[in-house]
């Protein structure tokens, strides 16, 4: 499927040229490998996806071992994979990379080195426990991902006319009429209703069934509270209570998420590392009150 974020990974090839590596960040199921695969099939003579959540003996053998000698290490690595590297013309995908931060940390020595362009994806890449023992490497370009918006949903229905209509007449102050207005709402609906994770998007689209849609986002909250148990450490029950309350909460007309609702007298302060695991993961949005409006409007200046 289309993403907005293709053209952000077209920008980077052809701004810095090898010079840093670009690195996916974003929580599971977004469609990070997706995009990747897509980019290094479609820009680049050949690529090597090297998925670190399954990695084989024999490829952690060479990264343990054999990254020493760079010629060494990119010959077994094109043996293996059955690929041949082209000078600036292959990419390197490392696949989920906070499973193995070593290999982050080699992205350094890597650019330096120059044959090839090298991108990385990775969730829950900020908590400490990825990044504690490694030095983040100075050539990493980092940007973020996220679920479909709603022009992508529209493209993944086969429509890339009508959000380029909406804005030419938002900008002209002008209606789009009733008849488009309500097809729109229509389109907006489902889009509420089916969310933008693109495998609940792709099922979607093939079986028209909201219930299929649903199932698998079910699946994918399953692996977020899996992730919750395994990462969280120490607190990992106050990230799940505020986890599971937020259906509940969010559904409430004022849109607000009282701490007090998850335990009697808890307090923010009780709850903060919990907040922050999960805004770090990139599981949940933040969204913080203010009490003045001109407060966002000084921050955009």
């Amino acid at each position: 499927m289309k993403r907005k974020i293709y053209d952000r990974l077209l920008e980077w090839k052809e701004r810095d040229k090898g010079r840093c590596a670009i690195l996916i960040d974003g929580a599971r199921r977004v469609g990070k490998s997706y995009i990747a695969e897509q980019f290094g099939r479609n820009e680049y003579k050949s690529y090597i996806l090297i998925d670190f959540a399954h990695l084989p003996q024999d490829v952690r053998d060479m990264f343990e071992h054999d990254t020493n000698d760079i010629d060494l290490f990119f010959n077994k690595l094109e043996v293996y994979y059955r690929t041949t590297l082209h000078l600036r013309e292959s990419l390197l995908i490392f696949d989920e990379v906070q499973r193995y931060p070593e290999a982050r940390e080699l992205i350094k020595y890597l650019v330096a080195d120059g044959r090839y362009d090298y991108l990385e994806t990775g969730s829950l890449i900020s908590l400490r426990v990825n990044v504690e023992h490694i030095v983040i490497p100075s050539e990493e370009e980092h940007i973020e991902m996220f679920p479909m918006d709603f022009e992508e949903f529209l493209w993944a229905m086969g429509d890339e006319t009508t959000i380029p209509y909406l804005r030419e007449q938002f900008e002209k102050l002008e209606p789009v009429g009733q008849a488009v207005h309500r097809r729109v709402m229509n389109d907006f609906r489902q889009y509420m209703l089916v969310g933008g994770m693109p495998q609940a998007v792709e099922l979607y689209l093939e079986k028209k069934s909201f219930e299929d849609a649903d199932r698998m986002k079910k699946r994918i909250l399953q692996l977020y509270r899996e992730d919750v148990t395994k990462f969280a450490k120490g607190y990992e029950a106050k990230v799940l209570a505020i986890f599971d309350e937020m259906p509940t909460q969010l559904a409430r007309a004022e849109k607000k998420y009282k701490i007090s609702d998850v335990r009697r007298g808890a307090r923010y302060r009780d709850y903060e590392n919990a907040f922050m695991w999960l805004s770090e993961a990139m599981i949940v949005n933040t969204c913080y009150t203010a009490t003045h409006p001109t407060v966002g409007l000084y921050m955009s200046l």
